[in-house]
């Protein structure tokens, strides 16, 4: 039997998306003003990209969006995030806000849940991701701890409890040497005791397939929705769906695979032409 270590909340998927297992694109934005990579483009080109992304994306049937600043490598760890990152992301997200209906929700990485939420908060964004929130890990960055109980009282302060959390299991890049005494499954309901609203199994880096077995491991330790949150392809959807709720797809939607490369619509509509299948079955 799985642990209720708090009282039941409402599926936050079913109440984000009318449909049954949602798939959600991924905005990779070009680098941002302060990361490395940034080259001065001027910055309506970088949201002009974003917003073209965003319509294949919505045009192509795909249920959300979530934006990331995945080219600002090597990331900056949470405490360094500069406001520059926030106010361009805001501004991608506002852009692609007013291009499409299709709700959003923000990544700032690394691991930036506070920033996120400030950007949900000012946008009308409806979830961010958090790669870690509870316990710590070895990330590319170094040792990157939780942030809930800090993100939590940040959310409530700001008045933004519409924003939800999509918090990542087991997370991609990094090693868990810290919490390898606690199997998948524990970890997930540390996960859900500390208030997240979705969790997400991946597998060990951007496009690296997720194991069914993976999901399987999140779902038995908690009562939240279970997603996939790499790698999906749409060979894998019979599969993957079959044990996930829905899915975060990033690179696979772009032009030959690569996360870069803008949106491609043939993939996208190979990808969802695969779901419609899976949710026609059900």
């Amino acid at each position: 039997m799985k642990p209720q270590v708090l009282p039941a909340k409402p599926n936050m998927l079913e109440t984000l998306f009318p449909v049954k297992k949602p798939v959600i694109g991924v905005i990779h934005l070009r680098p941002l003003p302060g990361a490395p990579r940034y080259a001065n483009e001027p910055v309506g080109d970088i949201y002009a990209a974003a917003v073209a992304d965003a319509r294949t994306l919505s045009q192509g049937g795909i249920d959300g969006i979530i934006l990331e600043n995945a080219s600002d490598m090597p990331f900056a760890r949470p405490e360094h995030i500069g406001p520059e990152t926030v106010a361009a992301l805001t501004a991608a997200c506002l852009a692609v806000r007013g291009a499409v209906d299709t709700p959003i929700g923000i990544t700032c990485v690394a691991n930036g849940v506070i920033p996120a939420l400030a950007v949900a908060k000012a946008v009308g964004a409806r979830w961010v991701r958090a790669n870690q929130w509870v316990n710590a890990y070895v990330a590319n960055e170094g040792i990157l701890n939780g942030p809930a109980p800090e993100a939590m009282r940040y959310r409530s302060r700001i008045r933004a409890d519409e924003v939800a959390i999509f918090a990542d299991v087991h997370v991609k890049f990094g090693a868990h040497a810290i919490t390898a005494d606690r199997s998948i499954a524990e970890q997930a309901t540390d996960a859900e005791w500390f208030d997240a609203d979705v969790l997400i199994a991946s597998g060990t880096r951007t496009g690296s397939p997720t194991e069914p077995r993976e999901v399987e491991e999140v779902r038995g330790g908690t009562n939240l929705p279970v997603i996939v949150g790499s790698g999906l392809t749409a060979e894998q959807v019979p599969s993957l769906f079959g044990v996930a709720d829905g899915a975060i797809v990033g690179q696979w939607l772009k032009h030959d695979g690569r996360w870069w490369n803008a949106v491609d619509p043939r993939r996208v509509e190979a990808l969802m032409n695969a779901v419609s299948a899976v949710r026609s079955a059900a």
